[in-house]
């Protein structure tokens, strides 16, 4: 298994509120985890009728800007993400490339009408992201709602679920670790 997780902060975003990210991962995969500089992607990059990001433009953006590749990226972006099969996604990874990638703009409380609440941010960002890098690792969704690895097609799985793999999927993790 990879040794090493990489966030690249894409755009303005708080730093410390990423930081916090970085020991919660590193416990949960049992690996580095470091935080790259800043990737600047510019509004253009926008799909102009869509109003949001392909995310196959931002994985290419994020590779461009690190070609040395060593260990697995996770951007992490305010920008709505989209792909081809999906009207919107709050995150993507490819195992293939050893990269993810997970928006908060749709993990924010406002974007449903309610006031800023950090904590809950941080709950669901950690959620996705820790669900993206198990797919980046080579786990599939698993039928466990309450599993990090559930697949959520709405705010209320993700909020439902947890911030960490049940006992199959951390199994299955910990076997192709070993297998490494």
């Amino acid at each position: 298994m990879e040794s090493r997780i990489r966030i690249v902060p894409i755009n303005a975003l708080d730093v410390a509120f990423l930081d916090r990210l970085v020991p919660t991962l590193e416990e949960r995969f049992l690996c580095s985890v470091s935080m790259e500089r800043t990737l600047a992607v510019p509004r253009s990059a926008l799909n102009s009728t869509r109003q949001q990001l392909f995310l196959s433009t931002l994985l290419t953006r994020v590779r461009r800007a690190h070609p040395e590749g060593g260990g697995i990226f996770l951007a992490i972006t305010d920008f709505d993400l989209y792909k081809t099969s999906h009207r919107f996604i709050y995150g993507d990874a490819d195992e293939q490339q050893g990269m993810a990638a997970v928006s908060l703009h749709r993990l924010r409380s406002e974007f449903y009408g309610e006031g800023p609440d950090a904590n809950l941010l941080f709950q669901r960002l950690l959620k996705e992201c820790v669900h993206e890098l198990g797919h980046a690792f080579g786990l599939k969704h698993c039928y466990n709602a309450r599993c990090a690895m559930y697949y959520s097609n709405s705010i209320f799985e993700t909020d439902n679920k947890m911030s960490h793999f049940c006992d199959a999927c951390d199994r299955r993790i910990t076997r192709a670790r070993n297998e490494r």
